[in-house]
């Protein structure tokens, strides 16, 4: 994927980690949740799980599910059965995102089809799992992929009960590090067309926030965004300090549900 850090094919800062252990996932389970998460996502850099791997998340699923807290994984394209495996071991959300439009599609992403994605939300679907599935601006995408992608969200059915927005984070050594800055109104507008499109659905203020200023978020959380990612990592890119969520929270007056 052209805006990823982790692949193989860019040369980045980014280097392999092993798995965090079970004790290692379930402490940040536990911090998160007294810090006031209301749902704990766990992510790997898989393009999909091998059984073996899938496995080994299971007694992690479990266990986060144990302390209260919705959970959520993001591990990639599932094969048959695997979604009714997370779901047994007590998943509440599946992450698995669209990206961009399917005409701007090709231009970022060479290892996996747009029909690969829906095929494994179908699977997620299937076995009774939610559904978190968004997308990324900042692509060098137009205002009508934009819109393209949220028409794809929203013709979903059912509609994404979580859609995270992510604004492109440029990360040095992949095809998009010095692609053109998308607008601040523009990221605005995306989540206002998003959340009358989506009525439902929580639109979710995801990577790219710790970029913007206070009041471009506040104005975010004006036009619908009613959902943020609260953490210190989304995978490879930095969150913005819980201190400093829990300060602009309390600024625009808003409370965790």
């Amino acid at each position: 994927c052209g805006y990823c850090p982790q692949s193989v094919h860019h040369e980045t800062a980014v280097e392999n980690q092993p798995m965090m252990t079970v004790d290692e996932v379930v402490d940040a389970a536990r911090h998160a949740k007294a810090n006031g998460a209301g749902r704990f996502c766990m992510g790997a850099a898989w393009r999909g799980p091998k059984d073996a791997d899938l496995e080994k998340t299971l007694d992690m699923v479990q266990q986060v599910k144990a302390l209260g807290l919705q959970t959520c994984a993001t591990f990639g394209l599932l094969k048959d059965g695997q979604a009714e495996k997370l779901k047994d071991a007590g998943l509440d959300y599946y992450n698995h995102n669209l990206d961009t439009a399917p005409d701007k599609y090709a231009d970022i992403i060479q290892t996996r089809d747009y029909e690969d994605r829906l095929a494994t939300l179908g699977k997620v679907r299937g076995a009774g799992l939610s559904v978190c599935c968004g997308g990324i601006v900042g692509l060098n995408e137009t205002r009508e992929q934009r819109a393209g992608l949220i028409l794809q969200l929203a013709n979903l059915d059912p509609q994404p009960e979580s859609v995270p927005v992510n604004n492109l984070v440029q990360v040095t050594g992949t095809p998009l590090d010095g692609a053109e800055s998308l607008d601040w109104t523009e990221f605005v507008r995306t989540i206002a067309v998003a959340r009358l499109t989506l009525p439902k659905s929580y639109i979710r203020l995801s990577a790219g926030r710790r970029e913007m200023p206070e009041a471009m978020q506040a104005l975010c959380f004006l036009a619908g965004a009613n959902s943020i990612f609260y953490g210190d990592k989304l995978l490879t890119t930095g969150n913005p300090d819980v201190d400093a969520d829990r300060a602009l929270m309390e600024k625009l007056g808003l409370q965790p549900l």
